[in-house]
């Protein structure tokens, strides 16, 4: 997974994150070094995933992390290499140690670094409207254009060739070139993951990014989620329409027409148009 903007607070000990999920009594080696935590198809050795479905268990079979947070059930799926930490509740756990790992993911308040662009390298390099705002660890490419009362926050790239629209939101993104992003877009912030635990919400983190490819545009008022323990990608040559909202973690292809108003909530993968709440496919591009 590609992602440049959340800094890994590990190694820890294996010990540490056994009594954060309120585990004991295991014989493995309390001093054990786990460094990251990650989905089970980009574990490594010596992280730490999650296995919460049966219908993971193709993935669950191959993957390559010393640990994994799962149930009694799914136990068994597991590879010999991979250690089962067996909890009451996976994504409660998942969320309580990837909350470890990456503290800064959890919140998305408003970004004190902002400032205006005036005041930054970029006044002499793209064109920009009023009251343009931008964060720390933003990359702008040449020939860009960025309207009125935006605000480009922290840990945002941008290519070539691409317009911004007035009254947008962008913060933990990379948009290759020539990409249109028409106005009041939300994109990058973190997709609305929770869970209710003793009258109080257990706020899920996101340590995914949202990638853009080029030749994409991005209708009026679309909201495009950060992805959770993956990344959030819209293909190259993709059109979403005004209104549509990508919830987090998904990924769409090439080649792709959503229609105005759409919600993705899967993966699309095949070339087409697709419309609804959720979409559906269509039909087929017509040729050009």
């Amino acid at each position: 997974m590609i992602n440049p903007f959340f800094r890994n607070s590990g190694p820890f000990k294996i010990s540490d994150i056994l009594q954060l999920i309120n585990l004991d009594d295991l014989n493995i080696d309390n001093d054990q070094k786990i460094i990251d935590i990650k989905d089970l198809f980009t574990s490594k050795k010596n992280d730490i995933t999650f296995f919460h479905s049966k219908k993971y268990k193709d993935i669950a079979k191959n993957t390559k992390a010393s640990f994994c947070l799962t149930t009694k059930i799914l136990k068994d799926e597991l590879p010999k290499s991979c250690t089962p930490l067996v909890v009451e509740n996976v994504l409660v756990s998942t969320s309580k140690v990837t909350s470890k790992f990456y503290p800064s993911s959890i919140n998305d308040s408003f970004d004190y670094t902002a400032k205006d662009i005036n005041e930054t390298h970029f006044k002499n390099k793209v064109k920009y409207g009023k009251n343009v705002l931008i964060g720390d660890n933003v990359t702008l490419g040449s020939n860009c254009l960025i309207g009125h009362n935006t605000i480009i926050e922290q840990n945002v790239s941008i290519g070539e060739n691409c317009s911004i629209g007035s009254n947008v939101i962008i913060r933990n993104t990379l948009i290759n070139n020539n990409v249109t992003v028409l106005d009041n877009c939300v994109i990058g912030k973190h997709g609305f993951g929770f869970f209710p635990i003793n009258e109080k919400n257990l706020r899920y983190p996101h340590i995914g990014i949202v990638i853009i490819g080029e030749n994409s545009e991005i209708g009026c008022g679309c909201t495009i989620d950060r992805g959770s323990m993956s990344n959030t990608v819209i293909g190259k040559n993709t059109y979403i329409g005004a209104g549509s909202k990508i919830a987090a973690d998904t990924k769409i292809g090439d080649n792709i027409v959503i229609g105005a108003l759409g919600f993705v909530n899967k993966d699309l993968t095949a070339p087409g148009i697709y419309a609804g709440l959720p979409v559906k496919f269509i039909k087929k591009n017509k040729k050009k």
